[in-house]
């Protein structure tokens, strides 16, 4: 049996996609159930399944460590390719943020694997069996949630993204970058070292331990492109760098780049935006 976790976000059906390149798959999820990685975990192991897939995003890979812990077999995580070998798999999967691709043998059984982000076609699901967390004494628990804001858009499904580097200055920076976005109808992000310095909450953070995006378009506002934020956003369709270093490291990896002072440009694009969006 191939067995697929699915977590209800885009990256769980590209994993669904992936999963059924072995046969026929049995996608499961929790619904509405209270998050706890090794009661789930529990559940899923416990319906022997030959090979067991999940979703590369925070909570897919947590859930299918603790399955792999609690089954005592070993996780491929990040995979982006796999070709079945006899009773083994061998794997191409991202290491080191995505730097670096390693192939891989998997063997035994079951065999776990995560999926990397963006690296299939999301298929749809008709039916999805909802399992009931195990009945285990487990050793964290949920205390607290954030939800986001009512209406936002979601920085990992926003098709255009407008993100800030330190070159925005400052967090009152991030004004004309959040009225882009919402000229646009799309999200805001910001760097590592955006977030480090409090200017945004972590939540909006692009990069290798922030959110993995793959918009049509990205607007990198002072960004200088440091290699753990272009883990983040390699997913983007077309990248357009405004910067006033035109020897920025982003600017090599762009399609377009405005070089100049971010502020002067995005308050004149803004302007032109509200014009457009006015009735004659």
């Amino acid at each position: 049996m191939i067995c697929c976790f699915v977590d209800g976000d885009p990256v769980s059906l590209e994993a669904l996609a992936f999963a059924r390149r072995f046969g026929e798959v049995r996608p499961v999820s929790f619904g509405d159930a209270e998050y706890s990685a090794e009661t789930w975990a529990a559940a899923i192991a416990a319906l022997d399944a030959d090979v067991i897939v999940g979703p590369g995003t925070d909570r897919g890979h947590e859930v299918l460590a603790h399955v792999a812990a609690q089954l005592d077999a070993p996780l491929a995580a990040n995979c982006v390719d796999v070709r079945v070998e006899g009773d083994a798999f061998l794997l191409t999967r991202q290491r080191w943020g995505g730097s670096l691709l390693e192939e891989a043998r998997l063997a035994g059984s079951p065999k776990l694997l995560t999926v990397a982000p963006h690296v299939v076609a999301a298929e749809p699901v008709s039916s999805v069996e909802e399992l009931a967390p195990a009945p285990i004494d487990a050793k964290v628990r949920l205390t607290g949630r954030e939800e986001p804001e009512a209406g936002a858009v979601r920085l990992d499904t926003a098709r255009i993204v407008v993100g800030g580097g330190r070159g925005v200055g400052s967090a009152e920076g991030f004004a004309v970058l959040e009225e882009l976005a919402s000229l646009l109808g799309g999200a805001v992000g910001g760097s590592r070292v955006v977030t480090n310095l409090g200017w945004r909450p972590h939540s909006d953070q692009v990069g290798q331990t922030g959110a993995r995006i793959a918009p049509e378009l990205y607007i990198a506002c002072g960004v200088s492109g440091a290699i753990q934020h272009m883990v983040g956003c390699k997913g983007a369709k077309r990248i357009l760098v405004i910067n006033k270093d035109e020897h920025a490291p982003i600017v090599a990896r762009a399609d377009y780049a405005v070089i100049g002072d971010l502020h002067e440009i995005l308050s004149a694009v803004v302007a032109e935006l509200r014009k457009a969006q006015v009735p004659a």
